[in-house]
């Protein structure tokens, strides 16, 4: 896959594994216009190409991510509250910021967060979009917004409950406290804690690079499997398995599969179809 220079971000490709590490340590990674283009821009790719078979964000530096960039505030994103077209306005920027951290949770892939520091504010919302996250001992979260004035708007309140108990979610909001990594653990809001950072990214490449072994329309359709259930009953939920097992069932991928374990070897599986806009055809 080709990609452009990124100021804010350098993305490799190794045996089906992205890796996309945040890579502004001396401005703490902190969230910006270019931050936010360059970000849709990787997974927009990253989604289109099927190369990947799975992904894993990491950071540079000593926090994760500082979450916004504080002087967006005054500069690149004006809030408009003084008449009723400029709030509306506020609505469709904020549906269009919204819209590039949901690439994350419906990538048609695997997405592992491994994240050490500080994840403040924006970071949150980013990661808690996440399929897996990992921590390093000295990370922690922050609902950072509430401590300069204003609710989080970019997923974390919509997402976070999903993940921790609603209790644990209302005194993070309320008070902009930070969770460390440990409770965050027992809250089940990350997978493992590790030692170093080192550690913890080699880990998360491990697990990706497992991911990537498996019948990639196989892990597709168990990650629409999984978002699907968290939203819905248990009664729609299976229909809905119904009709996904229906669609992409293969006696191929099993008996390769089963073959392959058998013989102590990687399985051989087609990728994922490369995707093709309907604008782009003709």
């Amino acid at each position: 896959m080709n990609t452009p220079p990124f100021t804010c971000f350098s993305l490799s490709i190794d045996s089906h594994v992205a890796h996309l590490v945040l890579n502004r340590p001396e401005a703490m990674n902190t969230m910006h216009p270019t931050f936010w283009r360059e970000l849709d821009e990787v997974l927009a790719q990253l989604n289109k190409t099927g190369e990947a078979r799975a992904l894993v964000i990491s950071s540079t530096g000593k926090h994760f991510s500082a979450g916004m960039a504080l002087e967006t505030f005054g500069g690149a994103i004006t809030m408009d509250d003084q008449s009723p077209e400029g709030r509306a306005a506020i609505f469709d920027l904020l549906t269009d910021m919204q819209a590039t951290f949901s690439r994350i949770e419906s990538l048609r892939i695997p997405v592992i967060m491994a994240i050490h520091g500080g994840c403040i504010g924006g970071a949150v919302d980013m990661v808690t979009a996440a399929c897996v996250r990992y921590a390093t001992a000295d990370a922690f979260f922050c609902i950072q917004e509430i401590n300069i004035g204003m609710v989080a708007d970019v997923g974390t309140l919509q997402r976070l409950p999903k993940l921790i108990p609603l209790g644990a979610v209302k005194e993070l909001a309320y008070t902009g406290r930070r969770l460390p990594a440990a409770k965050a653990l027992g809250y089940g809001l990350v997978n493992e804690v590790f030692d170093t950072q080192e550690a913890m990214v080699a880990a998360a490449l491990q697990c990706a690079q497992e991911i990537a072994t498996k019948p990639p329309v196989a892990i597709w359709g168990t990650k629409q499997a999984v978002n699907y259930a968290r939203d819905h009953s248990v009664e729609d939920s299976l229909r809905q398995m119904g009709w996904l097992q229906g669609a992409i069932w293969s006696n191929q991928h099993v008996r390769e599969s089963v073959t392959a374990m058998k013989q102590k070897r990687a399985g051989d599986f087609p990728a994922l179809t490369p995707l093709v806009r309907f604008s782009e055809l003709g």
